[in-house]
């Protein structure tokens, strides 16, 4: 009998079973994590083969991150519920739609953070920006609606704003 933990099961490492593993011997299919910030097209973003050694496919990589970025923070932005005179069922479909977005929001929001920990700095760079251009155009909507509604611009922007 065995005591090595796998039972009667040979001894097995890991990623043996698979040919591109990490105990592969040819170096043409090693792959290497940084652990640093580096500056490069050279980049494997969220899986193997995508916006690797291509510049196109980098660019549109990037594209993609600040689309993700600006639609975390256009999604933060939903309207509250109304619990006057609505029906049950129509408050039952109100809170479901918010959950799928708020799911939606949540999964973009993981899908900028596995970008980001490819320590890329252009994506680094881009995922900021997605997420400060989409910050500008929730402001600057909630600006554009206050205006119209005739508040003046300082109760608008005065909860952003701390005091010392």
């Amino acid at each position: 009998m065995s005591h090595d933990g796998n039972g009667d099961m040979p001894n097995m490492t890991p990623g043996s079973m698979s040919g591109g593993g990490m105990n592969s011997s040819s170096s043409s299919d090693m792959m290497m994590m940084h652990m640093s910030f580096y500056w490069g097209k050279d980049a494997i973003i969220f899986f193997s083969g995508w916006a690797e050694k291509s510049l196109v496919m980098y660019i549109l990589a990037l594209f993609s991150i600040f689309l993700l970025g600006l639609a975390v923070e256009v999604l933060s932005v939903s309207p509250q519920l109304v619990t006057g005179s609505t029906a049950r069922s129509n408050l039952m479909l109100a809170v479901f739609v918010q959950t799928c977005v708020y799911a939606l929001r949540m999964g973009f929001a993981y899908l900028v953070m596995l970008s980001v920990m490819s320590y890329n700095l252009g994506v680094f760079i881009v995922a900021v920006a997605g997420h400060a251009a989409g910050f500008f155009l929730v402001k600057a909507r909630a600006l554009a609606m206050a205006n119209r509604a005739g508040l003046p611009m300082s109760s608008t922007m005065e909860g952003n704003n701390s005091k010392v």
